[in-house]
């Protein structure tokens, strides 16, 4: 970051050094999807999902999920935690065209 600016992410980039990817499931009647946890903008850390995508139909700003969180590190535990939709972006150029980021903030330490 550079001097002067401030911070606009939801959660910090400390994400991708305890997690490398994310699963969950938007209904019992849907599949669950896993997703690498990516860093790709100045909006923060989350997810990348194709813009056609059937994923993209069920999420929406705001939505808490319960979603699994898989360690960086291969001998550890996935961890359940609470999450929140931030924001969904769409990328309209660069090497993410064609793709949305799906802003997510876990909402542990809370009193959850």
């Amino acid at each position: 970051m550079r001097e002067g600016e401030i911070e606009k992410r939801s959660e910090s980039r400390n994400i991708l050094d305890q997690y490398c990817s994310v699963e969950f499931s938007v209904s019992s009647r849907e599949p669950a999807y896993l997703f690498n946890i990516r860093d790709v903008s100045s909006l923060g850390t989350g997810i990348l999902v194709k813009e056609n995508s059937a994923v993209l139909k069920h999420l929406n700003v705001g939505d808490v999920l319960d979603m699994k969180y898989n360690p960086a590190k291969s001998r550890g535990l996935p961890e359940s935690v609470r999450t929140e939709i931030k924001h969904i972006t769409k990328f309209d150029h660069g090497p993410y065209r064609g793709y949305h980021l799906v802003g997510l903030l876990l909402l542990r330490g809370s009193g959850d």
